[in-house]
C-alpha cells in the first residue's frame, strides 16, 4: 500500500514541474492542428478522387 502511496505522491510531484502552455499558446497549436488535418484530409481526398478517375478510364 506504502508504494502505490509513493507512486501517486511521486505523479503529484512530477505534474508541479510541468510547462503548461498558456491559453494563446493551445489556442495557436489547436488551429494549426486542425488546419494541417483538414489541409491533408481535402490533399489526399483529391488525390484519392484522381487515381480513381484514372483507374475508371484504364478500365473502360
Amino acid at each position: 500500500m506504502q508504494r502505490l502511496k509513493n507512486f501517486f505522491s511521486d505523479i503529484l510531484r512530477e505534474m508541479r514541474k510541468v510547462s503548461w502552455p498558456k491559453r494563446k499558446e493551445l489556442t495557436r497549436y489547436t488551429i494549426t492542428v486542425i488546419t494541417t488535418v483538414a489541409f491533408f484530409a481535402i490533399f489526399f481526398g483529391v488525390i484519392d478522387l484522381g487515381i480513381s478517375k484514372l483507374i475508371r478510364v484504364i478500365l473502360e
